[in-house]
């Protein structure tokens, strides 16, 4: 099992706690980015550099993702290829991306996408809270604890 971070837009907090949580639980991560990453050196925590243009981060993490995985990202596209998959989706805020919600997810955030498009202002996410960390840690916990019980 490994954990797959979309990096280019994770917010430092979720960084933090899934960096402690790679250590505790001695999983391997992988942090996907087109930007160089600065991160705390360990053996378990990888980085990859993608080149520049849209999505390459998220075609890296879709083409080498497995079922039993856990990614973290934002990018609902990128959720929709990796749960079919098998792969655990989460995002920032601790949202679970599932069979169940991936295909309302992605068809609210192409009607979205097509309102922003034709200029309508919609405004962005609010700025990341306490209480965001915290749904993004206890969420984090308990798919890995899942995920490692299902492993073992």
């Amino acid at each position: 099992m490994k954990i797959w971070v979309d990096a280019d837009a994770c917010p430092g907090p979720v960084r933090d706690i899934l960096l402690r949580a790679s250590q505790r639980l001695q999983v391997p991560m992988v942090f996907v980015a087109n930007k160089r990453l600065t991160l705390p050196r360990s053996e378990l925590v990888s980085t990859v550099q993608v080149g520049a243009g849209l999505d390459v981060a998220d075609r890296h993490i879709a083409a080498s993702a497995e079922r039993g995985d856990l990614a973290v990202t934002q990018d609902i596209p990128l959720a929709a290829l990796l749960v079919p998959k098998g792969v655990v989706v989460l995002d920032p805020r601790g949202e679970l991306f599932s069979e169940e919600n991936i295909a309302e997810r992605l068809s609210v955030r192409n009607f979205m996408q097509e309102l922003r498009d034709s200029g309508v202002q919609t405004g962005g996410p609010s700025g990341f809270s306490n209480q965001d960390r915290q749904q993004f840690a206890a969420a984090l916990d308990r798919e890995l604890t899942r995920l490692l019980k299902t492993r073992g």
